[in-house]
């Protein structure tokens, strides 16, 4: 038996638009895992899926925010597949009123951007595992892969919504880990990975310089982790493919730390 082995896996991934999700359902595809890419904008899923066969994998235009399209998803995901393997849910992100520019403070914080980027991030993890969830209780059994951050496991400055709100998806990866198993068996699994610092869209103007240098935040950040630079995002890939395996069959309730040593460096 290939502990390893997830060929014919139906695995549906959240946020597949982005640069670490979206390389992640790539990867899966790759190992011929039957992956259903989900995201807001059609042509952006069209460029994410370029050359893949799609009688093997699909795509689905879904606001993970909107529970309609979920289950309009779960319906399409069912009618093509019979049955799905594995969530990841891939989708979140940030939104400049929710962070604490330098030369501001806490008091200063746009509270409904705030609440946006909670509801993005913790409700944007909720609602796809309450509908995608229906199948694998059904089925007794699934792994669910969610997406955490260094910023929910210490103080890091400025981004205060995004490190509350994955704070609470780590909560909820214990939580729902604890409840599925005790309710649904011990095919039900529910972890979470903790990716320190990846170049994306969104924060590359925070991290590094037009000429490619870093920022004072950039190299607060390599100097806080061991290796020294930051992640790649093929980098994620052996972790999420560890917990859809069978290799992972007795891991529930883990947040896995993918971050160079960063969360295990004082800084001194």
């Amino acid at each position: 038996m290939d502990l390893f082995d997830i060929s014919e896996k139906v695995v549906a991934v959240t946020g597949a638009t982005g640069v670490l999700a979206g390389s992640l359902a790539r990867y899966l595809a790759a190992q011929k895992a039957k992956v259903v890419f989900m995201g807001r904008n059609a042509r952006k899923l069209s460029e994410a899926m370029e050359g893949l066969d799609e009688s093997e994998h699909m795509a689905c235009v879904c606001n993970v925010l909107d529970r309609e399209a979920l289950e309009s998803a779960k319906e399409a995901v069912m009618k093509k597949y019979g049955r799905l393997d594995a969530l990841v849910n891939g989708a979140g992100g940030n939104m400049p009123g929710a962070t604490i520019a330098p030369e501001k403070t806490f008091f200063d914080l746009d509270v409904s951007q705030w609440a946006e980027v909670v509801k993005l991030n913790l409700e944007g993890t909720l609602l796809p595992i309450m509908v995608f969830g229906e199948i694998f209780k059904a089925q007794k059994s699934g792994s669910i892969v969610n997406f955490s951050s260094m910023t929910a496991q210490s103080a890091v400055t400025r981004v205060l919504g995004y490190s509350n709100a994955k704070a609470a998806v780590e909560n909820l990866t214990k939580g729902l880990a604890v409840e599925f198993a005790k309710k649904f068996g011990d095919g039900l699994r529910v972890n979470a990975i903790a990716p320190g610092f990846f170049i994306s869209n969104q924060n590359r103007a925070l991290l590094t310089n037009p000429d490619g240098t870093f920022t004072a935040r950039g190299q607060a950040v390599i100097n806080k982790t061991p290796f020294g630079r930051f992640g790649n995002a093929d980098e994620i890939w052996g972790a999420v493919h560890y917990l859809i395996s069978p290799a992972s069959k007795f891991v529930t309730g883990t947040v896995m730390a993918i971050d160079g040593g960063f969360s295990c460096f004082s800084g001194v």
